[in-house]
């Protein structure tokens, strides 16, 4: 039990760290086997689930038959203003779901969907989160700028933070 408490709260933890992010980078897998990136806003939803993601896409986009054919997926978040970064791999899935659409709706949204959520290309793209791991240096700016002089000076310091692998069930 004390394992399910301590994974609970880290998967806590990671949404926290990308509570406050715009945009993430996503990863597919190319028709040639090549990994391919490119940044996807970022809006997390009111539900209180912590193993998915959902990203709004259109139905024509390039990603939407690589996802359909090589189904992992990654998907990282950096914060370099307070030293996070988070990287969660997982399976990806094209959507079609107003209720969720609509959950998840953001105005700056009409920009890539003019006609809103009437909008015939518009999806989800679902992540369930099959594990991920985050860096994070929680320390005030001027700790951190304390602990790289001493580093750069070899006094024997390292950079506080935390690195941790979270699993998913």
């Amino acid at each position: 039990m004390a394992a399910d408490s301590d994974r609970t709260k880290d998967q806590e933890h990671i949404f926290k760290l990308i509570k406050d992010i715009q945009f993430a980078m996503l990863t597919t897998t190319d028709e040639d086997g090549s990994l391919r990136s490119r940044p996807m806003a970022y809006k997390q939803g009111d539900s209180d689930s912590k193993t998915e993601l959902w990203f709004f896409t259109r139905t024509d986009s390039s990603k939407v038959p690589e996802i359909k054919k090589h189904s992992q997926i990654n998907v990282s978040f950096s914060n370099p203003s307070h030293q996070s970064y988070v990287s969660i791999s997982g399976h990806g899935e094209i959507v079609k779901d107003k209720t969720k659409a609509k959950e998840l709706w953001n105005p700056y949204l009409k920009a890539w969907f003019p006609q809103e959520l009437e909008d015939p290309n518009l999806s989800l793209l679902k992540v369930t989160i099959e594990g991920a791991e985050y860096w994070d240096s929680a320390a005030s700016l001027m700790v951190r700028a304390v602990g790289y002089v001493k580093a750069a000076f070899g006094d024997g310091s390292t950079l506080e933070g935390e690195n941790k692998k979270v699993h998913y069930p």
